[in-house]
Formats: structure tokens, sequence, C-alpha cells
């Protein structure tokens, strides 16, 4: 059985699963679809259209599911799509999806938002994903798998994160930040600065997986050289298969170009901002 404190408004068609729990002058506006589990601290808002999963966790003055800040934005039919087991931390705004990004705002699994940050319209985000405070991103972003982008971040739109890509804090994203590596930087100087070995441990790769991630790194940035030649390097040296090919398949499908290494860095490449560069 669900408990509703009785200072909540629940307004319109709001479907709650079992031990769902509703928080002090909270507000729910359907249509919304809440998972079992789920719990709402006081002053949460939430605006449907919206599916929200089990086991998740609101904790106070998060706005989940208004309309998107967008000034493309008529009044068309969107919707915000959340996944299970999830933590929204204090004051965390997700908005639901426009016309223009396929009218879906969509959070995966076991994701960890923390205070103050944002998920704008037509953002996918996938599982066990951490956005660290304040971490901001805009219109149209894809954020894979286990990726970490770091407390007062800015990512751009349309940008993508890869798959257990590592962003540092106060980092301003205007390109693609690669799977497995580590990119920190301001707008125009943001770079990467190798294969992010501790945070894959941790995530249980073995030395042997992340050696060969960072071979792959090593031919991909050599200094001196640029992304383009770098491809052609890496595949005639060592296989693309697993982990690499994802590596190679996000370089080469960037319709923004990726974010590499900086001029003057050691070791690796002054490499180009896309496969053509």
């Amino acid at each position: 059985m669900s408990r509703i404190h009785p200072t909540a408004v629940l307004d319109g068609d709001v479907r709650l699963g079992q031990d769902v729990t509703v928080g002090p002058y909270a507000i729910i506006r359907g249509p919304v679809e809440i998972g079992d589990g789920t719990i709402l601290d006081g002053q949460v808002f939430i605006e449907g259209p919206i599916r929200i999963g089990s086991g998740n966790r609101f904790f106070p003055f998060c706005s989940i599911g208004a309309i998107p800040q967008d000034l493309k934005y008529r009044g068309e039919e969107s919707e915000v799509i959340i996944g299970n087991d999830n933590t929204f931390r204090e004051f965390v705004t997700v908005n639901r999806g426009t016309e223009g990004g396929g009218r879906l705002t969509r959070i995966g699994n076991n994701c960890l938002v923390m205070a103050y940050s944002h998920v704008a319209h037509d953002c996918i985000v996938g599982n066990r994903v951490i956005l660290a405070n304040a971490a901001t991103l805009a219109g149209h972003i894809t954020v894979g798998d286990f990726a970490t982008v770091g407390a007062f971040t800015g990512v751009h739109q349309f940008c993508r994160v890869g798959p257990y890509a590592f962003i540092g804090g106060y980092s301003v994203i205007t390109r693609d930040a690669l799977p497995f590596i580590k990119t920190v930087g301001d707008r125009g100087s943001a770079t990467i600065f190798g294969i992010n070995s501790v945070g894959l441990t941790r995530l249980g790769f073995s030395q042997e997986r992340i050696e060969h991630l960072k071979r792959a790194y090593r031919h991909l940035f050599r200094s001196g050289t640029n992304l383009a030649r770098g491809l052609e390097r890496l595949r005639e040296h060592m296989p693309v298969d697993g982990d690499v090919k994802l590596l190679v398949d996000f370089i080469e499908s960037s319709s923004r170009g990726v974010i590499g290494q900086s001029r003057g860095m050691p070791e690796e490449s002054r490499s180009g901002s896309s496969p053509q560069g």
C-alpha cells in the first residue's frame, strides 16, 4: 500500500505502484505512472506525461517532467521515461522532450543524479551514469552507460558522452567525449588524459582489458599526427574488436568531432577533432 502525505497534491491520472511514498507538499500532475517502492520526498514536483520505474528516490525540490526550456516548443505532447533504482538529489531538473528530438527524454537504471544537476529535453542517459553536483546536459545529448560527468560541467547540445567516459569537474564539453577516456578542460581547451584506468578497475575491468585499451589509445593519439592517421595505424597493428571497436565506432560516427589531445601534451597526439582531421 502506498503512503501519501495529506498535504500532497495528486492531480489528474496518477497511477502509483505498491509501497510508493509521497512526502509532504509534493505535487504530482498526471498523466504519471510511478513504479513500486519509489520515494518522493517533500516538495518534489512531478509533471506528466512521465513514466517512472521502481525503486527510485527523489529528494526534496526536484522538478521532473516539466516542459522543456526551448523556445521552439509549442506544446506538443512529449514525455519522460525513467528506469529503476535511480537517485535524484535536491533541486535536480529533468525536462521532457520536443518534436525536434523524438519527443522523449529518457534516463536508464541505477543512475546517480546529484544536487542541482539538469537533464534537458531529448537527452538519452544510459545505465549507471553519475552526474555530479550541478552537471548540466543541454538538449539532445546522449550519455553512455557507466559514464561520469563531473561537478559544474556543461555539455553542449547534440554532443555525446561515450560509455565509461570520465569528464572532470568544471569542464565545458562542445564536442563528443570519448569512451573509456578522461576528459577535462574549459570551452575550446578541453583535452583527453588517457584511459581512465582507476575507474575501469573499480568497475571490474581486468588489467589485460585495460592494457588493450591503452595500446589502442597510443596508436590513435601518438604525437605529431592526426586522428585519421591514428585510426589507420591502429588497424595496422591490432584487431579492432571488443572495447576497441566501441571506441573506433564512436569516433567514426561522430558528427561534431571528438575531443582529442591538446598541443604540447607529451607522448600522445595533437589529434584532429574528427576522423577527417
